[in-house]
Protein backbone atom coordinates (compact mmCIF):
# COMPACT_ATOMS: atom_id res chain seq x y z
CA UNK A 1 0.00 0.00 0.00
CA UNK A 2 1.37 3.38 -1.03
CA UNK A 3 -0.21 6.43 0.58
CA UNK A 4 0.43 10.05 -0.39
CA UNK A 5 -0.42 12.43 2.45
CA UNK A 6 -1.04 16.05 1.52
CA UNK A 7 -0.42 18.08 4.68
CA UNK A 8 1.04 16.87 7.95
CA UNK A 9 -0.20 19.29 10.59
CA UNK A 10 -1.72 18.35 13.94
CA UNK A 11 -4.24 15.81 12.64
CA UNK A 12 -2.22 14.51 9.72
CA UNK A 13 0.82 14.12 11.95
CA UNK A 14 -1.22 12.28 14.58
CA UNK A 15 -2.58 9.87 11.96
CA UNK A 16 0.91 9.21 10.62
CA UNK A 17 2.17 8.59 14.16
CA UNK A 18 -0.69 6.16 14.76
CA UNK A 19 0.04 4.21 11.58
CA UNK A 20 3.72 3.92 12.37
CA UNK A 21 3.05 2.97 16.00
CA UNK A 22 0.62 0.33 14.71
CA UNK A 23 3.40 -1.33 12.73
CA UNK A 24 2.79 -0.02 9.22
CA UNK A 25 6.08 0.36 7.30
CA UNK A 26 7.34 3.94 7.04
CA UNK A 27 8.22 3.34 3.40
CA UNK A 28 4.50 3.12 2.61
CA UNK A 29 4.09 6.86 3.25
CA UNK A 30 5.01 9.93 1.26
CA UNK A 31 4.23 13.26 2.89
CA UNK A 32 3.88 16.54 1.02
CA UNK A 33 4.25 19.53 3.33
CA UNK A 34 6.19 22.71 2.55
CA UNK A 35 6.54 23.65 6.23
CA UNK A 36 7.16 20.37 8.03
CA UNK A 37 10.65 20.45 9.51
CA UNK A 38 11.22 16.71 9.24
CA UNK A 39 9.29 13.50 8.70
CA UNK A 40 9.58 10.37 10.86
CA UNK A 41 12.44 8.05 9.92
CA UNK A 42 11.74 6.20 6.70
CA UNK A 43 8.87 8.45 5.60
CA UNK A 44 9.59 10.34 2.38
CA UNK A 45 9.03 14.10 2.74
CA UNK A 46 8.40 16.31 -0.29
CA UNK A 47 7.84 20.06 -0.44
CA UNK A 48 5.45 19.87 -3.41
CA UNK A 49 3.26 17.24 -5.00
CA UNK A 50 5.21 14.67 -7.03
CA UNK A 51 4.93 14.49 -10.80
CA UNK A 52 5.51 11.63 -13.22
CA UNK A 53 5.24 8.99 -10.53
CA UNK A 54 3.42 5.65 -10.35
CA UNK A 55 -0.12 6.02 -8.98
CA UNK A 56 -0.60 5.92 -5.23
CA UNK A 57 -3.16 3.54 -3.75
CA UNK A 58 -4.44 6.19 -1.33
CA UNK A 59 -4.37 9.99 -1.44
CA UNK A 60 -5.03 11.63 1.95
CA UNK A 61 -6.14 15.27 1.97
CA UNK A 62 -4.83 16.60 5.28
CA UNK A 63 -4.62 20.36 4.79
CA UNK A 64 -7.05 23.03 5.99
CA UNK A 65 -10.56 22.90 4.48
CA UNK A 66 -10.27 26.57 3.50
CA UNK A 67 -7.36 25.66 1.19
CA UNK A 68 -9.29 23.05 -0.76
CA UNK A 69 -10.40 25.17 -3.72
CA UNK A 70 -6.89 26.48 -4.28
CA UNK A 71 -4.97 23.23 -3.79
CA UNK A 72 -7.28 20.58 -5.28
CA UNK A 73 -6.78 21.41 -9.00
CA UNK A 74 -3.07 20.70 -8.75
CA UNK A 75 -3.74 17.34 -7.11
CA UNK A 76 -6.20 15.99 -9.68
CA UNK A 77 -3.49 14.29 -11.80
CA UNK A 78 -2.52 12.22 -8.74
CA UNK A 79 -6.04 10.82 -8.26
CA UNK A 80 -6.52 8.49 -11.18
CA UNK A 81 -8.45 5.27 -11.64
CA UNK A 82 -6.15 3.36 -9.31
CA UNK A 83 -6.42 5.76 -6.37
CA UNK A 84 -8.84 6.15 -3.48
CA UNK A 85 -9.06 9.71 -2.15
CA UNK A 86 -9.40 10.05 1.63
CA UNK A 87 -10.40 13.43 3.03
CA UNK A 88 -10.24 14.66 6.62
CA UNK A 89 -11.38 18.13 5.49
CA UNK A 90 -14.27 19.08 7.77
CA UNK A 91 -17.33 20.17 5.82
CA UNK A 92 -16.07 19.25 2.34
CA UNK A 93 -18.75 16.96 0.96
CA UNK A 94 -18.43 13.91 -1.26
CA UNK A 95 -19.98 15.71 -4.23
CA UNK A 96 -17.48 18.55 -3.88
CA UNK A 97 -14.61 16.05 -3.67
CA UNK A 98 -15.91 14.07 -6.66
CA UNK A 99 -16.16 17.21 -8.75
CA UNK A 100 -12.46 17.89 -8.12
CA UNK A 101 -11.33 14.25 -8.49
CA UNK A 102 -13.60 12.80 -11.20
CA UNK A 103 -11.22 9.97 -12.15
CA UNK A 104 -10.57 8.66 -8.64
CA UNK A 105 -11.51 5.03 -8.02
CA UNK A 106 -13.20 5.97 -4.77
CA UNK A 107 -13.83 8.88 -2.41
CA UNK A 108 -14.03 8.57 1.38
CA UNK A 109 -14.55 11.22 4.04
CA UNK A 110 -12.78 10.46 7.31
CA UNK A 111 -13.51 12.16 10.64
CA UNK A 112 -10.96 11.26 13.36
CA UNK A 113 -9.58 13.12 16.35
CA UNK A 114 -6.05 13.50 17.74
CA UNK A 115 -6.32 10.25 19.72
CA UNK A 116 -5.44 8.47 16.45
CA UNK A 117 -1.82 8.85 17.59
CA UNK A 118 -2.64 6.45 20.45
CA UNK A 119 -4.92 4.19 18.43
CA UNK A 120 -7.86 5.42 20.52
CA UNK A 121 -9.88 7.64 18.18
CA UNK A 122 -13.47 7.14 17.07
CA UNK A 123 -13.46 7.51 13.29
CA UNK A 124 -16.49 8.35 11.16
CA UNK A 125 -16.38 7.12 7.55
CA UNK A 126 -18.66 7.75 4.61
CA UNK A 127 -17.88 7.34 0.95
CA UNK A 128 -18.27 6.01 -2.55
CA UNK A 129 -16.12 2.87 -2.68
CA UNK A 130 -16.28 -0.75 -3.76
CA UNK A 131 -16.46 -3.53 -1.21
CA UNK A 132 -12.76 -4.29 -1.77
CA UNK A 133 -11.73 -0.67 -1.28
CA UNK A 134 -13.93 -0.39 1.78
CA UNK A 135 -12.10 -3.35 3.27
CA UNK A 136 -8.78 -1.69 2.42
CA UNK A 137 -9.88 1.50 4.18
CA UNK A 138 -10.93 -0.55 7.21
CA UNK A 139 -7.45 -2.08 7.36
CA UNK A 140 -5.88 1.35 7.08
CA UNK A 141 -8.03 2.76 9.89
CA UNK A 142 -7.60 -0.22 12.24
CA UNK A 143 -4.38 1.04 13.91
CA UNK A 144 -6.00 4.43 14.59
CA UNK A 145 -9.07 3.46 16.61
CA UNK A 146 -12.71 2.44 16.20
CA UNK A 147 -14.03 3.14 12.71
CA UNK A 148 -17.74 3.45 11.99
CA UNK A 149 -19.22 3.63 8.47
CA UNK A 150 -22.17 6.00 8.23
CA UNK A 151 -25.17 5.30 6.01
CA UNK A 152 -25.98 8.97 5.48
CA UNK A 153 -23.44 11.69 4.69
CA UNK A 154 -25.55 14.26 6.53
CA UNK A 155 -24.78 12.33 9.71
CA UNK A 156 -21.13 13.33 9.26
CA UNK A 157 -21.98 16.81 10.57
CA UNK A 158 -23.00 15.32 13.90
CA UNK A 159 -20.07 12.88 13.93
CA UNK A 160 -17.79 15.87 13.34
CA UNK A 161 -19.29 17.54 16.41
CA UNK A 162 -19.19 14.43 18.60
CA UNK A 163 -16.06 12.52 17.54
CA UNK A 164 -14.04 15.32 15.96
CA UNK A 165 -14.74 18.27 18.25
CA UNK A 166 -15.72 16.19 21.27
CA UNK A 167 -12.26 15.94 22.88
CA UNK A 168 -12.13 19.72 23.29
CA UNK A 169 -15.47 19.60 25.10
CA UNK A 170 -14.20 16.84 27.38
CA UNK A 171 -11.07 18.90 28.12
CA UNK A 172 -13.31 21.79 29.14
CA UNK A 173 -15.22 19.48 31.49
CA UNK A 174 -11.96 18.21 33.04
CA UNK A 175 -10.76 21.78 33.44
CA UNK A 176 -14.08 22.77 35.01
CA UNK A 177 -13.95 19.84 37.46
CA UNK A 178 -10.46 20.86 38.55
CA UNK A 179 -11.46 24.51 38.64
CA UNK A 180 -14.47 23.74 40.81
CA UNK A 181 -12.33 21.76 43.24
CA UNK A 182 -9.82 24.61 43.36
CA UNK A 183 -12.60 27.12 44.02
CA UNK A 184 -13.67 25.00 47.00
CA UNK A 185 -10.18 24.92 48.48
CA UNK A 186 -8.04 22.23 46.80
CA UNK A 187 -4.66 23.44 45.42
CA UNK A 188 -5.07 23.87 41.66
CA UNK A 189 -2.11 21.71 40.64
CA UNK A 190 -3.38 18.89 42.81
CA UNK A 191 -6.92 19.35 41.52
CA UNK A 192 -5.63 19.11 37.92
CA UNK A 193 -3.78 15.85 38.63
CA UNK A 194 -6.71 14.27 40.43
CA UNK A 195 -9.22 15.32 37.78
CA UNK A 196 -7.10 13.89 34.96
CA UNK A 197 -6.49 10.61 36.79
CA UNK A 198 -10.18 10.32 37.64
CA UNK A 199 -11.32 10.86 34.05
CA UNK A 200 -8.73 8.45 32.67
CA UNK A 201 -9.81 5.73 35.07
CA UNK A 202 -13.52 6.38 34.58
CA UNK A 203 -13.19 6.24 30.79
CA UNK A 204 -11.21 2.98 30.93
CA UNK A 205 -13.78 1.45 33.26
CA UNK A 206 -16.67 2.53 31.05
CA UNK A 207 -14.96 1.11 27.96
CA UNK A 208 -14.47 -2.26 29.69
CA UNK A 209 -17.90 -2.42 31.33
CA UNK A 210 -20.96 -4.28 30.10
CA UNK A 211 -23.08 -1.38 31.36
CA UNK A 212 -23.79 1.87 29.54
CA UNK A 213 -22.25 5.08 30.94
CA UNK A 214 -25.67 6.18 32.13
CA UNK A 215 -26.20 2.92 34.00
CA UNK A 216 -22.71 3.10 35.47
CA UNK A 217 -23.45 6.55 36.84
CA UNK A 218 -26.55 5.25 38.60
CA UNK A 219 -24.73 2.16 39.88
CA UNK A 220 -22.04 4.22 41.65
CA UNK A 221 -24.51 6.74 43.07
CA UNK A 222 -25.81 5.25 46.30
CA UNK A 223 -29.09 6.75 47.58
CA UNK A 224 -28.34 9.49 50.07
CA UNK A 225 -24.61 9.44 49.31
CA UNK A 226 -22.16 12.08 48.11
CA UNK A 227 -22.23 10.98 44.45
CA UNK A 228 -26.02 11.12 44.34
CA UNK A 229 -25.97 14.60 45.85
CA UNK A 230 -23.70 15.82 43.07
CA UNK A 231 -25.62 14.01 40.35
CA UNK A 232 -28.84 15.60 41.52
CA UNK A 233 -27.33 18.94 40.54
CA UNK A 234 -26.32 17.66 37.08
CA UNK A 235 -29.66 15.91 36.52
CA UNK A 236 -31.93 18.73 37.67
CA UNK A 237 -34.10 19.77 34.74
CA UNK A 238 -31.73 17.78 32.47
CA UNK A 239 -29.30 20.70 32.66
CA UNK A 240 -26.21 18.68 31.66
CA UNK A 241 -28.05 17.02 28.78
CA UNK A 242 -29.30 20.40 27.61
CA UNK A 243 -25.80 21.90 27.78
CA UNK A 244 -24.27 19.04 25.78
CA UNK A 245 -27.08 19.15 23.23
CA UNK A 246 -26.56 22.88 22.71
CA UNK A 247 -22.81 22.38 22.45
CA UNK A 248 -23.09 19.65 19.82
CA UNK A 249 -25.76 21.60 17.94
CA UNK A 250 -23.45 24.61 17.63
CA UNK A 251 -20.59 22.46 16.30
CA UNK A 252 -22.99 20.60 13.97
CA UNK A 253 -24.39 23.84 12.57
CA UNK A 254 -20.89 25.21 11.94
CA UNK A 255 -20.06 22.01 10.03
CA UNK A 256 -23.12 22.58 7.85
CA UNK A 257 -21.99 26.16 7.21
CA UNK A 258 -18.50 24.96 6.25
CA UNK A 259 -20.03 22.53 3.76
CA UNK A 260 -21.93 25.36 2.13
CA UNK A 261 -18.77 27.48 2.00
CA UNK A 262 -16.75 24.66 0.43
CA UNK A 263 -19.54 23.93 -2.06
CA UNK A 264 -19.59 27.57 -3.15
CA UNK A 265 -15.81 27.85 -3.34
CA UNK A 266 -15.52 24.51 -5.13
Amino acid sequence: MRLLQLGCGNMGGAMLAGWLAGGMPATSFTVVDPQLAAAPDGVRLLRSAPADEAPFDMLLLGFKPQQFAAIAPGLEPLAGEGTVVLSILAGVELATLRARFPRARGIVRVMPNLAVALGKSPIGLVGEVSAADRAAVDRLMAPLGQAEWLVDEQTMHLVTALAGSGPAFVYRVIDALAGGAAALGLPRDQADRLALAMVEGAAALAAASEHSPGNLADRVASPGGTTRAGMNVLDAEDRLLALMTDTLRAAHDRSVEMSEEARTAG
